[in-house]
């Protein structure tokens, strides 16, 4: 008898274990697709105007929204949304940004998205 509950307790235990440790990858996996970033810097570091600074919050916005949703889909579409997304991002900053702020801002998202291990 005592075998029987510490073997239960074993398993119970192993469980418990391998339950966390999902949990735990599903939660730092949807921190990876927030998108959030300090609108303040990235106005600094693209030099931008009070309407640009606006437009690209809208925009950026819109972006971290479809990240968000792509880290709930399922893995194998999650690659296409991602794309999706990214493209239209960059679509849509082009009608904002000039040439020099474009290729900046083109910069800090490749390394946003490399550094967060979106595209492994």
């Amino acid at each position: 008898m005592k075998k029987m509950i510490l073997t239960m307790m074993a398993m119970l235990m192993m469980t418990t274990v391998f339950a966390e440790d999902e949990n735990t990858t599903e939660v730092s996996n949807l921190e990876a697709y927030d998108m959030t970033i300090n609108m303040n810097k990235l106005s600094d570091a693209l030099n931008l105007t009070t309407d640009q600074k606006e437009a690209v919050e809208n925009i950026h916005y819109v972006f971290n929204t479809e990240m968000i949703y792509a880290a709930k889909y399922g893995s194998t579409d999650r690659k296409a949304i991602i794309k999706r997304a990214i493209d239209t991002d960059i679509e849509r900053m082009r009608f904002v940004l000039n040439d020099a702020q474009m290729h900046k801002y083109t910069e800090i998202l490749n390394a946003t998205i490399r550094n967060r291990g979106i595209f492994k």
